[in-house]
């Protein structure tokens, strides 16, 4: 445990951080999980639906340094294809 006051601030500080990007991250792996599913079910209305959402997700996390710029654009062109390759 730190001993000076600032660092026991930024304990503080990080694990309300690290809080804060596990709650971003669940929410990207469930919107992921969700286009996912409806691909695999077939259902393109669903699939339509969850594709924007997914792709909003990533948008957001990339802006609040949770992915990469480049990992994003690999997600989403995975999504896209994904996508297509239903009908």
């Amino acid at each position: 445990m730190p001993n000076i006051k600032s660092a026991k601030k930024r304990v503080k500080v990080i694990a309300t951080k690290t809080l804060r990007n596990k709650m971003l991250k669940s929410q990207l792996n469930t919107a992921i999980k969700k286009f996912k599913v409806a691909v695999e079910n077939g259902d393109k209305a669903a699939a339509q639906v969850a594709y924007v959402a997914a792709v909003k997700r990533v948008d957001k996390a990339v802006s609040q340094g949770i992915l990469h710029k480049n990992n994003a654009a690999h997600k989403k062109s995975q999504f896209t294809l994904m996508y297509n390759k239903m009908a």
